[in-house]
């Protein structure tokens, strides 16, 4: 499986740590940036990895910065990027389930190991069998088609 990772300068050194401990999991590891602290515009970054994801270059995606609000926002806006700004590993397994989101997000003060065990939930999980997702899903992805 290839993650692919994005940040802002604030997202950069929990970015790094990550990717570290993903690839000794043996996850297949693709940075589209920043690569420093030097201070970057975010929406640069997550349009990288958005386009990434749609592509299919990469499974999922992960994105990080101060916050995770605004890199969540701006993945958004890529056409087929269902993206989650998560808190709890509960909010990391139910965006799959349930929207079956393809870009995870978090803020730089998220603990290490607590973004770890997010992500690993996150690319685990799979999207839900029923009905009633898909159709909610779908209305999205059909209002995103038209608009």
């Amino acid at each position: 499986m290839k993650i692919g990772f994005t940040n802002d300068h604030r997202g950069y050194k929990l970015k790094q740590k990550l990717k570290q401990k993903l690839e000794s999991l043996n996850y297949e590891v693709e940075d589209y940036g920043t690569f420093s602290t030097e201070s970057v515009d975010y929406p640069d970054y997550a349009f990288k990895l958005g386009k990434a994801v749609v592509e299919k270059k990469v499974d999922f995606g992960v994105a990080i910065c101060g916050s995770g609000i605004g890199i969540s926002i701006a993945c958004n806006k890529v056409k087929g990027i269902r993206c989650a700004k998560v808190s709890s590993k509960e909010e990391a397994k139910i965006t799959r389930i349930d929207n079956d989101s393809n870009i995870i997000a978090f803020g730089e003060k998220t603990p290490i190991n607590t973004a770890l065990k997010m992500i690993l939930l996150f690319i685990n999980t799979e999207f839900s069998s029923e009905e009633k997702h898909h159709r909610r899903v779908n209305k999205i992805i059909e209002y995103e088609e038209n608009n």
